[in-house]
């Protein structure tokens, strides 16, 4: 996270490796403006006094009314992590409260917050012990050292091959959560819970939260490289903030974080983004916030890959094909009016990573249609009424329509298998030219889903063979079937996943069920509609297909 007293900092992050030049300079100018393009001449910000006079004002509520218009406003220039600064503790009525003792480190909960709301850190016992033992005040220290566990994963396996133990803990940011409650519902070991919020136990978490920064980055001697969801633990991975505006429990939010994570563990905040508009460019720029450490521009909804290909090529001509770019945007964006931008993209052969957030709506303008939109499916220019029950097309698959692009790197995948997610995006990362990672995403308001259900949403949405988890990477051989792989889903040779202990099958009808936007496809008695089974039989055919190409059937 990123405190007011070292968000200076950060809030400029230099892509060429330079400090950024004196402020008070008139010949100064950004790095993120002047060194990708050499277009705009904008004098670089004093990001100290854009803390205190801009971030301030919007947090007393006076910004609008009584700031002067500037140069950096008509720029949209934001700096980088000013997110940190935002307070949402005003939102919600309750807040997750950890339980150490039946804590085992799985780090589900930091995963999958969309709002880097809980953080998770490790320390060495002695560490932990000297740093405790420097606190004067006894209640304090008696307070925070309770909320140190010692798991089998950290402590006991350590300690059993005569290794110094570690302490973990987990951390709630009262200023980030949204109360969705998200990481209780993932945590299946019972060691967190929602509390009502009292101002004892706010003030109580907030004294956690600042000796938590002031402990210092978790002990590097405890994170597992070959464990994925470890690294989380390091402090460089927090690309992305958190401090976005982004709905309660945002499936979108925590594809994002991840994504951050993944990348920033590699590259640091060495790497940018080219974002389609939408719901991701509204959450993470409402002036004047920005929950990113990395440089960042947002193009038009139709664009964005275009964009991205003109970054490219002068990065390229700079000497900067090192430096990953991401071009992030929905599948409106992506699927609809921007496919062919996309498609031309591919064709070029540029390494330019491309991240699909897939609601299967275009959330950003009240739920529309667009052609990810499932069959069936209620929405904006496809409402259920008498006539037509929801969306009558089919879904478009962009996955397989991207393999069929020369030389592409194909991924499908979701948050809430977390391990396929990383290694989608690694692989992504590591391809030395084009690639799409496709991630479902869920819309709690659009779906008529719950703040807490995304992660279970998305597992959903796979077992029910709704979206399959897909890698096709063209580095694996000289065919189809060695280059796609089905790893991940259930069931990979059976047409439907049945439940291990209820031998049940669980269909896209099951999927439909559990979400608000299929509701009027059932009768008072729980029948499915004829337009909803025509929708499961699509969803066979497509996962028939996969298994087909993969060699399956």
């Amino acid at each position: 996270m990123v405190s007011p007293e070292s968000s200076a900092s950060v809030s400029l992050p230099s892509m060429n490796g330079v400090t950024p030049r004196d402020p008070h300079n008139n010949n100064s100018y950004g790095t993120l403006v002047d060194a990708p393009y050499k277009l705009v001449r904008l004098p670089i910000l004093d990001v100290v006094d854009f803390n205190e006079r801009i971030i301030r004002a919007y947090e007393e509520g006076t910004g609008e009314k009584d700031l002067p218009a500037d140069d950096t406003v008509a720029h949209s220039y934001i700096p980088a992590g000013t997110a940190a600064l935002r307070d949402f503790s005003y939102v919600a009525p309750e807040i997750p409260e950890y339980i150490p003792e039946n804590c085992t480190g799985c780090m589900d909960c930091v995963t999958e917050c969309p709002d880097t709301a809980i953080l998770g850190k490790v320390l060495a016992e002695n560490d932990l012990e000297t740093k405790l033992a420097g606190l004067a005040d006894e209640g304090e220290r008696t307070m925070f050292g309770a909320q140190w566990s010692k798991t089998r994963k950290y402590y006991e396996g350590p300690k059993k091959k005569g290794q110094e133990p570690g302490r973990f803990a987990i951390l709630i940011d009262p200023s980030k959560c949204k109360g969705c409650a998200e990481c209780v519902t993932v945590c299946d070991d019972l060691a967190l819970k929602m509390i009502p919020k009292t101002e004892e136990k706010i003030q109580g978490i907030r004294r956690s939260h600042r000796l938590f920064k002031e402990f210092g980055p978790s002990d590097e001697r405890y994170i597992n490289d070959n464990l994925l969801v470890d690294m989380m633990l390091r402090e460089k991975t927090h690309i992305y903030v958190g401090g976005a505006g982004s709905c309660a429990g945002c499936g979108e939010g925590t594809a994002l974080r991840m994504m951050c994570a993944a990348t920033g563990a590699k590259y640091g905040d060495q790497w940018g983004i080219v974002a389609a508009t939408g719901c991701n460019t509204v959450y993470t720029s409402t002036y004047p916030y920005n929950p990113y450490l990395v440089p960042w521009t947002n193009s038009l909804f139709e664009n964005a890959p275009a964009d991205a290909m003109g970054v490219r090529a002068r990065w390229d001509q700079m000497g900067w094909k090192d430096k990953p770019l991401w071009c992030i945007g929905g599948d409106g964006a992506m699927f609809d009016i921007g496919f062919q931008s996309l498609s031309r993209m591919f064709a070029s052969g540029m390494n330019i990573k491309v991240f699909v957030l897939d609601t299967q709506v275009y959330s950003n303008t009240g739920g529309q249609a667009s052609t990810s939109t499932y069959t069936g499916q209620n929405t904006k220019m496809s409402v259920h009424g008498k006539a037509f029950g929801g969306k009558q097309e089919r879904r478009k698959e962009i996955a397989q329509i991207a393999m069929m692009h020369p030389r592409t790197y194909v991924a499908q995948t979701t948050c809430a298998h977390v391990n396929h997610f990383y290694k989608s995006v690694i692989g992504a990362l590591e391809f030395d030219g084009p690639a799409i990672v496709v991630c479902y995403t869920t819309c709690q308001p659009e779906h008529g889903v719950a703040d807490n259900m995304a992660t279970d949403q998305a597992r959903l949405a796979v077992d029910t063979r709704a979206f399959p988890l897909v890698v096709y990477d063209p580095r694996n051989g000289d065919s189809i079937k060695k280059r796609i792989s089905l790893q991940g889903n259930p069931a990979v040779k059976d047409n439907w996943y049945a439940h291990p202990k209820t031998g049940k099958q669980i269909d896209f009808i099951d999927f439909c069920r559990s979400e608000g936007r299929f509701a009027k496809h059932f009768d008072k008695d729980g029948n499915p509609s004829e337009l909803l089974l025509m929708a499961k039989q699509d969803r066979l055919e497509n996962w028939q297909l996969l298994q087909e190409l993969a060699g399956l059937r």
